[in-house]
């Protein structure tokens, strides 16, 4: 089943402590849906502006991803800078010109209103439910957000979240949410809201998945282990396309905990290889291959 995918495409400058690139393909959409094409067919939403690439537009091509609904306008795209610090875990923002994003209005084609899986990658709330607004009843709807839109559009997530099945945020983003120090507590508060599973990034550390409490549905994926980490950018945007991608290839008739434990560990794979080079370089290369072998080497070193 094909999955629609919706959110930023962008063009980014990465510092890191011993190389920068400028004008790289970046976005939370583009990560997310070249991830998930791994997997499914996936279609995007978003917008460029008419100095976009053309070679990144081939690129999206070449993962057979669906560009019905690519909005490219007069002006330009949306820019993002930052630098990563010497632990490579800390990142500061040093410019943002949302530009021709600024006043993007997701549109979807009438091809799309029908898709059964959902990413809402990370964009407003409010463009996230007008998404949904267009949508025929989903099978599974994922969500990621982030702490500016927790700051500033609490209200407006929180009418999102009573509408998705899954939340993905990080582990500061879940306590910022809830007013919670605890994980698990912030989990289950976040299940009130709303979805009927969470899954709270840590960055090195995995992620954990919750479901229902008293079906004891928790799960804890630890991070693959790297030696050499080269750009941790859209790391969280590959897991979230990897993890719906999964979905959607399983396509069960009903998604189950077990069906996302699994879906977990392939955004996690993905998310992995992308850190391995800037941007998303090193998913150029990637074969199926590379995925089953990592899958099983998860699974190898989880187990005890």
């Amino acid at each position: 089943m094909p999955v629609l995918i919706v959110g930023s495409i962008a063009l980014d400058t990465v510092k890191t402590p011993v190389e920068e690139h400028a004008d790289l393909l970046g976005g939370s959409a583009s990560y997310s849906a070249v991830s998930a094409s791994f997997f499914t067919d996936a279609r995007l939403v978003g917008i460029v502006g008419d100095d976009f690439p053309s070679a990144h537009v081939d690129y999206f091509k070449s993962r057979r991803i669906d560009l019905a609904g690519l909005q490219q306008v007069a002006g330009s795209s949306f820019r993002w800078s930052g630098e990563y610090m010497t632990d490579m875990n800390t990142r500061e923002t040093r410019s943002v010109a949302l530009n021709v994003f600024e006043h993007f209005t997701p549109h979807l084609p009438e091809s799309y209103r029908q898709t059964p899986y959902v990413l809402l990658a990370n964009i407003a709330p409010s463009l996230q439910s007008h998404v949904l607004d267009q949508m025929a009843r989903p099978r599974f709807i994922v969500a990621d957000t982030m702490d500016l839109w927790i700051t500033i559009a609490k209200a407006d997530l929180l009418a999102l979240l009573a509408r998705v099945d899954l939340l993905i945020l990080n582990d500061s983003e879940a306590k910022m949410l809830t007013d919670e120090t605890n994980l698990i507590k912030a989990a289950a508060m976040i299940r009130g809201y709303g979805p009927a599973y969470v899954a709270i990034k840590k960055g090195e550390h995995g992620c954990l998945l919750f479901g229902d409490s008293t079906k004891d549905e928790f799960f804890s994926c630890p991070a693959f282990p790297l030696a050499n980490l080269h750009d941790p950018t859209g790391a969280g945007d590959c897991f979230a396309g990897g993890l719906i991608g999964a979905l959607a290839r399983a396509d069960e008739e009903t998604v189950t905990f077990e069906a996302l434990k699994k879906a977990v560990v392939s955004g996690s794979v993905v998310a992995s290889y992308n850190v391995e080079a800037f941007s998303l370089e090193r998913l150029r290369s990637l074969q199926p291959a590379d995925i089953e072998s990592r899958y099983a080497e998860f699974e190898r070193i989880s187990r005890f």
